[in-house]
């Protein structure tokens, strides 16, 4: 009867316990968000954009039914980076996703994992920030340049990438752009693929060692998508990967797109 009881007892506490525990990580779940949110939401109150004034279309494919010739005639768009820069001299860019509420600074550091666990003021935030891979250079683009997001159930960062997925999301032909804006240069890139997969490094491959290798590259990530999108990829394309998680299992979300056009800013 005694040990009865103490099971018991024992069982409640455990209850307890792993009760007040998830308490406890919903609010830090909540308040990460609720930070996230007031510090975007005082960045875009000191962003002002424009127009930049030269812009160059990069390699026009022949085929006159590509989707590119759509998009030819998108404006750019230029940030003003000073305040941002001034808040974090880790900011490199901003991007934004059409048919998504991705539309964030883009920050780099040496290592792809303090991002993961800091905001962009980098406090300490498990909802962590939009950044983009140590190895790559937005100024100088690598042929695959890659960025990064937590997937969050509010939607923030890139919680709303999952948008993409979608076929009302794929049916609107304007929501398959992204423009990416460096203190630099401001860029347009097209969307060519879009696939969810298990962890893996192969699509996070940067440079490749001869035109063979990244020709496969290009054939298997457009494969691998589950929409057909009307565009031409080739070897004398730059690529930018957007990659976030999927799920709780370690499955990815990832997207690619291609330069097509882009601006002196």
């Amino acid at each position: 009867m005694k040990t009865k009881i103490i099971l018991l007892f024992s069982a409640l506490a455990l209850s307890l316990y792993i009760t007040l525990s998830n308490i406890q990580n919903i609010s830090k779940w909540i308040k990460d968000n609720q930070n996230n949110k007031k510090i975007t939401e005082e960045i875009k109150t000191k962003t002002t954009t424009q127009e930049p004034l030269q812009t160059t279309l990069i390699n026009p494919p022949e085929n006159p039914e590509d989707q590119y010739w759509k998009y030819k005639d998108i404006k750019l768009q230029q940030i003003d980076f000073t305040n941002l820069i001034e808040q974090n001299s880790d900011t490199i860019g901003w991007i934004k996703v059409e048919g998504t509420q991705v539309d964030y600074p883009i920050v780099q550091t040496t290592n792809n994992d303090y991002y993961l666990t800091h905001s962009f003021d980098k406090t300490e935030n498990e909802a962590g920030w939009i950044f983009s891979d140590f190895r790559n250079n937005l100024q100088n683009l690598n042929t695959n340049t890659i960025i990064y997001g937590h997937a969050r159930k509010d939607n923030t960062m890139f919680g709303s990438l999952k948008n993409t997925l979608e076929n009302d999301w794929y049916q609107n032909e304007m929501n398959h752009i992204i423009k990416i804006t460096t203190p630099k240069e401001s860029t347009i890139w097209q969307i060519f693929s879009i696939y969810t997969i298990p962890k893996e490094t192969y699509y996070l491959t940067s440079n490749f060692t001869n035109i063979e290798s990244y020709q496969l590259f290009i054939k298997t990530i457009t494969k691998r998508s589950i929409f057909t999108f009307n565009t031409t990829v080739n070897t004398n394309d730059k690529i930018i990967t957007l990659s976030t998680c999927k799920d709780l299992y370690g499955n990815r979300l990832v997207i690619h797109a291609k330069l097509i056009k882009k601006g002196t800013n």
